[in-house]
């Protein structure tokens, strides 16, 4: 008996000092800082253009506005009170609501303040130097924009940087062709011939080049097709020449702000929920709710259940939700996510428990002070190992037969700021991350027993994700001492979490990464 338990302990040695290898991660080589850039750093977009953003160079030469034309000009102070309707003379109300009166004063500027801050990050997520304009100069001859062009559906723009080089050419001719709207001008220039108004092809002509290219900065595009979520490709042309450029028809993007109000520190209350979900393991749940509770007493914790025999948890700053039997890992997840109101959410499993070194205030301070979407941790095991779960993605074109899902341990490079911080695209099953990007990407409810890799797999692209290796959360034991016998409620959980058979189809992922996600293989690097 003495010489099994050896055995055992030197089998159990080694796996650990195995896993140790593989998993612990490498220390930080490339350092690159990615925190929130001042305002007027970010990228600059010309998504509108206002009827006065025209004459650069050619201002000297006169024009007369069409008005019919130049009213319909996207511009970026919309007012809400527009024309009285018949309806509204006969009711005698109004149909608009000025959204600031649902504040006092003193609240309301209290209010602007916080919701700009909180824009200005919003942007500073999402724009990218893809949406600025950019124009290609007349070596040609034609100068066009190259991208940044953007008009909301059915709307009307002015379109920026067309322009002819051309000297010798007599007469001067230029035509645009679009597919998904029409073309007109907002002012007309004396010298030019116009034809084609309000029509997928317009054409310009001239004698005179400056005259033809003051007329090319009056061009409008109007959207006819509607679409919120594509682009026209417009064919601009001259003789012996041509080229093409998009314009982006899409709605803006609407942001998701949360209204935390200003505050010296992190109030975790206010910023973070966390969620979990539970199945089969209410002494564990209890276990991870006393330890939250002794580090963060008001922080509300949601939970999604999906046992048989439930068991209500009591408890202020609880909101327990039952599912039915057995539902799924995954559903339970999108579940607790659905629930979350704050502007974070902490994702534990029901098995974890918090200690000292559980610091969500280290995990907000990173997304706060930069542009992650999610920042993963350290889960300890009753070894004192702590594991990370580092991974690198990426998809490599497969042609007909599908892609190629390539993964690799370890990270892109390490956080300028953060110690113990770095850039990876996945990280282990303790992570913080904004409520609204999780909600984005969500959890297919077909994985109902196994399943953590497929969620950034579906979110490559679309989440930054990073992991601070100094913030650590304790994994309860699942070691089973040989004379205690296990529980109902253990047997069932092992069989339907480990086994595969009847209960659990063991190829799903494979046949979801197949068909779902178009991939032909997964290759581990």
């Amino acid at each position: 008996m003495r010489q099994v338990r050896k055995l055992t302990c030197c089998l159990t040695l080694m796996c650990v000092l195995l896993v140790t290898f593989i998993l612990y991660p490498k220390p930080p080589g490339c350092v690159v800082d990615i925190k929130y850039s001042s305002p007027k750093n970010a990228p600059r977009s010309l998504l509108e253009y206002g009827f006065g953003n025209v004459g650069e160079g050619l201002a000297h030469i006169p024009y007369k506005a069409k008005e019919n034309i130049a009213r319909q000009l996207a511009r970026d102070d919309c007012d809400c009170e527009g024309e009285e309707t018949l309806l509204d003379s006969i009711v005698s109300r109004s149909s608009v609501t000025q959204l600031e009166e649902a504040f006092d004063t003193v609240e309301l500027q209290e209010v602007m303040q916080r919701r700009e801050r909180e824009y200005q990050h919003f942007l500073q997520r999402t724009r990218t130097s893809a949406d600025a304009l950019l124009i290609a100069k007349a070596n040609s001859p034609l100068a066009y924009p190259t991208q940044g062009v953007q008009v909301r559906p059915m709307k009307t723009i002015l379109i920026p940087g067309l322009m002819l080089e051309a000297k010798s050419q007599h007469p001067l001719k230029v035509n645009l062709t679009a597919s998904l709207g029409t073309f007109d001008v907002a002012a007309e220039v004396d010298g030019v011939t116009i034809e084609g108004e309000g029509e997928m092809r317009l054409s310009l002509s001239s004698s005179d080049a400056d005259n033809l290219n003051r007329q090319l900065q009056f061009v409008t595009y109007t959207n006819t097709v509607f679409n919120p979520n594509t682009a026209d490709t417009v064919l601009f042309e001259t003789e012996g020449h041509q080229a093409r450029f998009t314009i982006k028809i899409r709605h803006p993007v609407i942001p998701k702000l949360y209204n935390v109000k200003n505050q010296s520190g992190y109030d975790i209350s206010e910023l973070v929920t966390v969620a979990t979900k539970t199945f089969l393991r209410y002494d564990k749940l209890r276990q991870l709710i006393s330890s939250i509770r002794k580090y963060y007493p008001s922080v509300t914790i949601v939970i999604a259940d999906d046992n048989n025999e439930t068991q209500k948890i009591e408890g202020a700053f609880i909101e327990q939700y039952f599912m039915p039997f057995k539902k799924g890992w995954f559903a339970g997840r999108n579940l607790a996510v659905s629930q979350v109101k704050t502007k974070y959410l902490l994702w534990v499993d029901d098995d974890f428990i918090f200690a000292a070194d559980t610091r969500l205030e280290k995990m907000v301070d990173v997304l706060e002070r930069t542009t992650l979407d999610l920042v993963g941790g350290s889960v300890r095991e009753v070894t004192s190992y702590s594991a990370t779960f580092l991974h690198k993605l990426r998809v490599e074109a497969g042609g007909k037969d599908g892609e190629c899902l390539i993964i690799e341990g370890g990270y892109h490079h390490a956080i300028k700021g953060f110690p113990n911080c770095v850039v990876t695209d996945a990280t282990i099953n303790f992570f913080m991350a904004r409520t609204e990007r999780m909600q984005q990407v969500g959890f297919d409810p077909h994985i109902t027993r196994q399943g953590h890799l497929e969620f950034f797999v579906d979110g490559l692209g679309l989440l930054h994700v990073g992991s601070c290796s100094d913030v650590k959360v304790d994994h309860a034991s699942k070691i089973t001492l040989p004379w205690k016998r296990k529980s109902a409620s253990e047997k069932m959980y092992h069989q339907l979490r480990y086994v595969r058979g009847s209960e659990v189809d063991g190829s799903l992922q494979d046949k979801l990464f197949y068909f779902k996600n178009r991939f032909k293989c997964i290759r581990y690097g």
